[in-house]
C-alpha cells in the first residue's frame, strides 16, 4: 500500500505539467476570473477536463486483483484487472471550476472512456467518475476562490465515493473489497493531495500574473505622474527630451526616441551619439514607419520592427494621436527580438496611448484657456460702454452751464477711457491701477452729483500691489452710484476700503443708500436680473471674472437693509510667488 502511495504521488509530476499548461488556456482564465462563461467556453472547458481525466487513467497502475501484482502503466485490462489512477482529479477541478454542467460533461468523457478499457470494475469506476462530476459541481459557487482545504476534501471524497461504489456493484464482491483494500487509501490520499495541488499551481500562477500586472500598472501611473507635468505644453523637443529621460529609467530598455512624422525630436540611451534627427538611417526609419500621417505597419498599432545598421537590432515602435491622427511615434530601442517579450510590447503600446491621452488632454487644457482668456476679454468689453453713455450725459448737462468744468472733466474722461482701452489687453492689472481707475471714475461722477456725493478712502497701501482683475473695482462702484443714491438729494456717501487680512487682499465698498431686500440681495452678481433699473450685468460679469480667476472664495459678498446701505466685499488671495516666498 505504501508503495502504491508512493508510486501515485510521484506520477502528479503529470498533474502539475497539466496545470501548468492549463493556465496558458484563456477559456480556463475566462473560467477563473468570470462568474458566467458562455456555452463556447464551457464546451472547450468540458473537452479539455475530460480529456484530463483519460490522461489520469493512463497515467495510473493497473493491478490484477487475483496475483496482486502492478503494470507500471494501464492499458486494456483482463476482467480481473483494475486502475489505481488520479482521474478523478480532473472531473472534481473541472466541477469546481464550471459548475455540475462541466463536471458532469467531463465526467461522461472520462467515465466512457475508463468503462471502454474493461476490467470488473469498469462499471463502477466509469459511473463514479459522473458522480465526481455531479458532487464537485455541488461545491462550486459562481464569483467565490476555490479554497485548497476545499479541492483536497473533494477529490478525496470523490475518491472515497468511488471506492464505496466499487463495493456495492463490482462482481465478484470479495474481489471488489480486497481491491479497495489496497487501493483505497492510497488514492484518496493522492487524489485529495492532486487535487490541492493542481489548485495551489493555478493561483500561484495567475497571483503571480496579478503581482507583474499590478507592477505594470504602479509603473504606468508613476510614468504618467512624471510625463504628464511636461506635456502640458504640447510635444516639442524639450518635453520629448525629458520625457524620453523618464521612461528610459522606468522601462530599463537599451534607448527610448520620440519622433514627429518627420524628425526625431529625442532619443535617450545607447546610440544617442548615432540618433540625432539628422542621422540617415533614423530619418529613413521615421519615414518608412509614417506616411501621410499613417503608421505604415499593422494597421497603425504597436509594431516591431528590426533596425538595420544600427548598434540596437530591434524596436517596438507604438504610434502617438491626436484627434485620431498619428502625430509621431514612441519607440523603444533594444539589441535584438529575443529580448522583446510580448508583455514590453503590451506595456509599450499602453505608454503610447497614455502618452497620447496627456498630448489630448494638453489641447484641450489649451483650447479651455483660451476659451476663459476670450470670455473675459468678452466681459471687459461689456463693461465699457455701460460706464461711457453716463458720462457722456453728465459732460453734455455741463457743457452750457460750466464750460471750464466740462473741459477739466473731458480731460479726465480722456484719460479714463484710455486707461480702459489698455485694460482690455490685459488680464491681470495692480490694485494701484485699478483704485487709480476708480477715483478718475469717481471724479467725473463727484462733478456730475455736485456736492451730494462724498467719498471716504480706506487704504492698506502695502495692499496695493496684489493682482485682480482689470475693471472689477470700478463697476462696483458705478453700481452704487446708479442704484444706491437713486432717490436720494444729499449726503451721499460711498467708502471705499481696502487692507490685509490673513494674507488675502479685502476690498469693500458700502454706502449709505436705499439698500435692497434679501431677495434682490441672492440674485446680485449671481444671475441677470429683469428689472426697470437695470440688468445687473455689470456685477454679474466682475462676480464672473472673480471666480474665474481666483475661485469661489474671491466672489462678491453683498450685505444689505433697506434704508440704510449695502456694503459689497470680495477677497484677493496672495500671489503664489510670493505666498512660496513668505
Amino acid at each position: 500500500m505504501f508503495e502504491l502511495l508512493i508510486t501515485m504521488l510521484e506520477r502528479l509530476g503529470i498533474i502539475v505539467m497539466i496545470a501548468f499548461i492549463l493556465t496558458r488556456f484563456q477559456f480556463f482564465r475566462d473560467m477563473i476570473y468570470q462568474e458566467r462563461v458562455n456555452k463556447q467556453q464551457q464546451y472547450k472547458a468540458i473537452l479539455f477536463f475530460g480529456f484530463f481525466g483519460i490522461i489520469g487513467t493512463y497515467s495510473g497502475l493497473s493491478l490484477n486483483a487475483d496475483t496482486q501484482q502492478f503494470n507500471r502503466w494501464a492499458s486494456d485490462l483482463a476482467f480481473e484487472e483494475a486502475i489505481a489512477n488520479s482521474r478523478v482529479i480532473g472531473i472534481v477541478l473541472a466541477g469546481l471550476f464550471g459548475g455540475y454542467k462541466v463536471g458532469i460533461g467531463a465526467g461522461l468523457i472520462a467515465g466512457i472512456h475508463r468503462f471502454t478499457l474493461g476490467g470488473f470494475t469498469a462499471i463502477a469506476c466509469g459511473f463514479a467518475t459522473i458522480i465526481s462530476g455531479v458532487l464537485a459541481g455541488y461545491f462550486h459557487k459562481k464569483g467565490s476562490p476555490v479554497r485548497l482545504s476545499t479541492a483536497f476534501l473533494i477529490g478525496s471524497s470523490a475518491e472515497a465515493l468511488q471506492m464505496f461504489i466499487i463495493i456495492l456493484t463490482a462482481k465478484p464482491m470479495e474481489k471488489a473489497v480486497s481491491l479497495v483494500e489496497i487501493i483505497g487509501v492510497p488514492m484518496i490520499l493522492a487524489n485529495g493531495l492532486g487535487s490541492a495541488l493542481f489548485l495551489l499551481i493555478i493561483k500561484n500562477v495567475v497571483n503571480e500574473e496579478k503581482k507583474e500586472g499590478a507592477l505594470q500598472t504602479q509603473k504606468a501611473l508613476r510614468i504618467a505622474d512624471q510625463t504628464l507635468v511636461f506635456l502640458r505644453n504640447g510635444i516639442n523637443s524639450s518635453s520629448a527630451s525629458e520625457v524620453c529621460k523618464i521612461l528610459h529609467k522606468e522601462i530599463k530598455a537599451k534607448a527610448v526616441a520620440i519622433t514627429n512624422t518627420t524628425e526625431i525630436l529625442a532619443h535617450v540611451g545607447m546610440g544617442n551619439d548615432h540618433h540625432k534627427p539628422t542621422h540617415p538611417i533614423q530619418t529613413q526609419i521615421t519615414k518608412d514607419v509614417i506616411k501621410n500621417g499613417r503608421l505604415v505597419v499593422a494597421n497603425d498599432q504597436t509594431i516591431l520592427c528590426s533596425v538595420a545598421n544600427c548598434p540596437l537590432g530591434a524596436a517596438v515602435i507604438a504610434p502617438l494621436k491626436q484627434r485620431d491622427a498619428i502625430i509621431g511615434t514612441l519607440k523603444v530601442y533594444f539589441r535584438s527580438e529575443k529580448e522583446i517579450t510580448n508583455l514590453e510590447v503590451e506595456m509599450i503600446s499602453g505608454l503610447s496611448v497614455l502618452l497620447s491621452n496627456q498630448l489630448e488632454i494638453a489641447e484641450a487644457e489649451k483650447s479651455y484657456q483660451l476659451a476663459k482668456e476670450a470670455e473675459i476679454k468678452v466681459l471687459q468689453a461689456q463693461i465699457s460702454p455701460h460706464f461711457l453713455f453716463n458720462t457722456l450725459n453728465t459732460v453734455v448737462s455741463l457743457i452750457r452751464v460750466n464750460p471750464n468744468k466740462a473741459r477739466k472733466l473731458l480731460i479726465t474722461l480722456s484719460k479714463f477711457l484710455r486707461q480702459n482701452l489698455s485694460s482690455t489687453t490685459v488680464n491681470m492689472t495692480s490694485l494701484e491701477q485699478e483704485l487709480i481707475h476708480t477715483k478718475a471714475y469717481l471724479v467725473i461722477e463727484e462733478t456730475r452729483f455736485s456736492d451730494k456725493l462724498k467719498v471716504i478712502y480706506d487704504i492698506d497701501k502695502r495692499a496695493l500691489a496684489y493682482k485682480i482683475p482689470p475693471l472689477t473695482l470700478q463697476p462696483i462702484v458705478e453700481n452704487t452710484v446708479k442704484h444706491a443714491f437713486k432717490d436720494m438729494e444729499h449726503n451721499c456717501i460711498i467708502n471705499v476700503s481696502i487692507c490685509i487680512k490673513k494674507g488675502s487682499a479685502h476690498i469693500s465698498v458700502s454706502d449709505n443708500g436705499s439698500g435692497m431686500n434679501e431677495e434682490r440681495i441672492n440674485q446680485i452678481g449671481n444671475e441677470q436680473i429683469d428689472s426697470e433699473y437695470g440688468t445687473g450685468l455689470a456685477l454679474y460679469n466682475v462676480n464672473r471674472r472673480l471666480v474665474m480667476n481666483f475661485g469661489d472664495e474671491s466672489k462678491l459678498k453683498i450685505t444689505s437693509s433697506l434704508n440704510k446701505g449695502t456694503e459689497i466685499n470680495f477677497a484677493i488671495p496672495l500671489p503664489k510667488e510670493e505666498n512660496t516666498r513668505g
